[in-house]
Parts: C-alpha cells; structure tokens; sequence
C-alpha cells in the first residue's frame, strides 16, 4: 500500500484509518497550522511507519508535528502513541480520566483484550482537566470533554476556512462495563456536541460527515430520549 491520504480541508487530512493503513486502526487525522501541526489519535501501532509516510504526503513534515492528541484511551485510537513519542517527541495529550490507561497499557480498559493484542504504555504528558484550548502555530484546538464512550472521552474542535471541524472519535460509541462506561454521561455528551453545530464531524470509524444537517442527523441517531 502506498502512501495515501483524504483531505478534509486545506489544512486537515485523515491519514490513518480504513483503507490508508492497519484495518483495525481508528482513523487519525493531521491538522497543520503554520510552522507546526498536531496529529488526533495514532491507530493501533501496527502500521506507524506507513502512518508517517501518510503524513509527508500531504506536504507536512512529520517534523512539525508537537502534539498528539488522543480523544480516549482505547488501542485502536491510541495503541501507536508510545513509538510515535519515541520517533517524534512531540507531547501525548489526554483526559486524566482515561491517562493512567493510557500510561500503565491496562489491556482492558484500552480494550486491546478485545484485539487479543497488547497495549504499549505510553506516558500522557499533558493531562487534560474538562474543556480547554490549546495553541497550535498561529491556529487553536478546543477541547470539550465527552464522557460516556469512556470516562476520559474528549472531542477536539478547531476552524478550517470559516468551517468548524469537529474530531468526535467514538460518537456511536459502543457502551461496555468494561470501558466504565456510562450510559447518561454518553446522552449527555451526544446533546452537548449537538449544541456545537459543526460544519465538518472527522469520526473516527464513520469517515468524514459534511454539512451541519448532516452532522446533527449523524449524532441524533444515537440519541435515546
């Protein structure tokens, strides 16, 4: 498989996921601003390599990239986290709520036993509190804290030629007790990214969703009450 990515917008690409890297990976999605990027989510850690060669293909340096940010814990989203620290040195960013998963590689929690892989700890160097904004270059990242799909459940939202983009990973969740999911926070959370009224949602086994009707239907239809 060659290098390959999916534009979102001029300065946004999915670059891991279905068809661009390992099949169980969760979709990955590069966001560039200025002299400096960040990356969202890492894939299981199988296809790293193709990953970064995914990533020069847009025209950023790998270089460039400062943080990675995990929207939860889980192996498919965040199984690559520690080679891409080693590699790049950039920061792993995540809720506190889901950390320590992250950091200790808890084969349940991070639901690799679901893989029948084992998770590769990662230290989380920057351990997100609730909702926050982040500076990335001369752009910004907003997180807003989502619980339910896991405790430590984060959306990331940033503005892309007038459009807000939102990267909500695991929308449709799915809920598991042995995630610590809940089921009232997850509804809570589905209401709260309705609210936002995103032009663009990047999820993260759904693909790429455009058009704001489009996004609401997407979210509503995991909506129970």
């Amino acid at each position: 498989m060659g290098p390959r990515n999916r534009p979102v917008k001029d300065n946004i690409w999915q670059v891991a996921g279905s068809g661009l890297t390992a099949a169980e990976d969760a979709a990955a999605y590069l966001v560039a601003f200025d002299d400096m990027a960040a990356l969202i989510d890492s894939g299981c850690g199988r296809a790293t390599d193709l990953l970064l060669t995914n990533i020069e293909s847009t025209g950023v340096a790998v270089e460039r990239i400062q943080m990675l940010l995990l929207t939860h814990c889980h192996i498919d989203h965040a199984g690559g986290a520690a080679e891409i620290r080693d590699r790049l040195g950039c920061a792993i960013v995540a809720h506190a709520l889901d950390a320590d998963a992250i950091a200790s590689g808890d084969e349940r929690l991070t639901a690799a036993d679901w893989y029948g892989r084992s998770m590769v700890p990662c230290p989380v160097d920057w351990r997100l509190e609730g909702d926050e904004h982040m500076a990335v270059g001369d752009g910004g990242i907003r997180v807003v804290h989502i619980p339910g799909h896991t405790p430590g459940s984060v959306a990331y939202l940033t503005e892309s030629a007038g459009n807000l983009v939102l990267f909500g990973q695991d929308v449709h969740g799915p809920l598991d007790p042995g995630f610590n999911s809940d089921r009232r926070a997850y509804q809570e959370s589905l209401r709260r990214l309705l609210d936002l009224r995103a032009d663009v949602l990047c999820e993260g086994h759904y693909g790429i969703l455009s058009g704001q009707e489009q996004v609401a239907k997407f979210i509503r239809s995991f909506l129970t009450s």
